[in-house]
């Protein structure tokens, strides 16, 4: 009768752990560039299911790329979020709604091929989804859409100074104008035209614009 009823007290702990294992699961992530990371991690920080966007690097060659050296890389964030609030087709809908799809050339100021926008996969099933939300959203905009769909590299965390960035009231450095103390991030995503050039493109269905 103990073995018994150490045997239960045994399979009971262990369903109990495995329940929490399950419960604690890693959230998924999805990997975007949208020009400056600045912006895009501003505005996916504010999405429901959302647990966390890190601003970094990520698409070219060179190991352990810094802001001043990230030649051949994107601006880009991941993006962690909980598949149960929010799916990752969603997400990539949002993200195409939040940005000007139809520019190759980089995004609204920024200009060069650290800003052009892409999605970057890691699995057969976001490779569907991203690509059928493009068709989608080319078939709402009436225009194709340039942002390309791209297989996922290393993904490399910018500098610490740039996390949060848009929460910060002091400027670190812009390429919008001379150094400030206040509504640095403000500042740059106005002077930038973002919001007013992705209400152009996207009228009532752009998402994030002021």
């Amino acid at each position: 009768m103990k073995r018994t009823g150490s045997l239960a007290a045994a399979l009971a702990i262990l369903m109990l752990m495995t329940g929490a294992t399950a419960s604690q699961a890693a959230p998924e992530k999805a990997i975007v560039a949208g020009g400056c990371f600045w912006c895009v991690e501003s505005d996916f920080e504010k999405v429901p299911g959302v647990t966390s966007v890190v601003s970094g690097y990520t698409g070219g060659e060179r190991q352990n790329p810094t802001y001043q050296n990230h030649e051949g890389h994107y601006e880009a964030v991941e993006i962690s979020f909980d598949n149960a609030r929010i799916s990752y087709g969603d997400l990539i809908a949002k993200f195409l709604r939040s940005i000007d799809v139809t520019d190759a050339g980089g995004q609204f100021c920024d200009r060069g091929s650290a800003y052009r926008t892409a999605i970057f996969v890691s699995t057969a099933a976001q490779k569907q989804a991203a690509e059928a939300a493009v068709a989608e959203a080319s078939k709402a905009l009436g225009q194709k859409i340039v942002t390309p769909v791209l297989p996922a590299r290393t993904f490399w965390k910018a500098e610490d100074y740039h996390q949060d960035y848009y929460k910060s009231s002091e400027i670190i450095l812009t390429r919008a104008g001379p150094k400030q103390k206040k509504n640095a991030y403000t500042f740059y995503r106005d002077a930038c035209g973002r919001d007013r050039r992705v209400k152009q493109v996207w009228g009532a269905e752009a998402a994030f614009a002021k």
